[in-house]
């Protein structure tokens, strides 16, 4: 039975770890929120979840995963339950945490990305809060852009495996995960991201693996990878990159 993964339908923005995971693993399933309403899907069956109807376990948004009658919502929680099922997680509870906690630390970068052009308000457009988000930028570009990637950079050097991943010797959910934590970077801070893959060889090139795993590289190059856009999480705003 397919998966059901339910995803705003017309941004990448946090859904779309999930979707790389379920692309490069083959694996099947239905993208609710993007089919019709004539087939019992769309935003208003997404929506109907989060009404909690048909569930008692009510996810707060999305992206969530229905598998038969079992509901995960959050990203990282998506991908770990999926990660063992698909074949892109170690079969080890030690890897399994690791793969987890990698996870988490991009959820963490992720959240500080959204922070530097909405600093103040969730509900105010950018230029209401213009200023703000131009200090809050220099302060992700000079110190938790380095601060992230770096430590990433170093994940990988350490892997007794070898660089080519960050856990193990084969490719997991997290490294598909850095794959499209790069480039939401390099849309919304094309200077300021490329200065720093620059000084990290390892994550650069992790990268570039990844985009070359064949599974993936047809679904970058289809019309269902929606393009970056200013309503995701990464936005580009050219007085945010320096």
């Amino acid at each position: 039975m397919a998966y059901e993964f339910f995803y705003w339908p017309e941004i990448q923005g946090r859904g779309e770890f999930v979707r790389l995971a379920l692309e490069d693993a083959g694996a099947a399933y239905i993208d609710v929120a993007r089919g019709s309403e004539s087939e019992g899907r769309g935003v208003a069956a997404m929506l109907a979840v989060m009404r909690g109807e048909g569930t008692s376990h009510t996810p707060f948004a999305p992206p969530f995963l229905r598998d038969g009658e079992t509901i995960i919502s959050h990203t990282a929680v998506v991908l770990l339950y999926l990660g063992g099922r698909i074949g892109l997680a170690p079969s080890d509870e030690d890897g399994r945490l690791w793969t987890h906690q990698l996870q988490l630390t991009i959820t963490d970068i992720v959240k500080e990305v959204y922070n530097s052009h909405h600093p103040i308000d969730e509900d105010k457009w950018f230029h209401e809060q213009k200023d703000e988000a131009i200090a809050r930028a220099a302060v992700f570009r000079r110190d938790r852009l380095p601060k992230f990637l770096g430590w990433f950079e170093r994940v990988l050097e350490a892997n007794p495996a070898g660089p080519g991943h960050l856990v193990g010797g084969s490719v997991t959910y997290a490294d598909l995960s850095l794959f499209q934590l790069i480039e939401g970077l390099r849309f919304a801070f094309p200077l300021a991201c490329a200065r720093e893959l620059a000084k990290l060889p390892r994550v650069g090139a992790l990268h570039d693996a990844v985009a070359a795993r064949p599974r993936l590289k047809a679904y970058l190059a289809s019309e269902r990878r929606v393009p970056f856009k200013e309503t995701g999480i990464f936005r580009r705003y050219s007085e945010l990159d320096g």
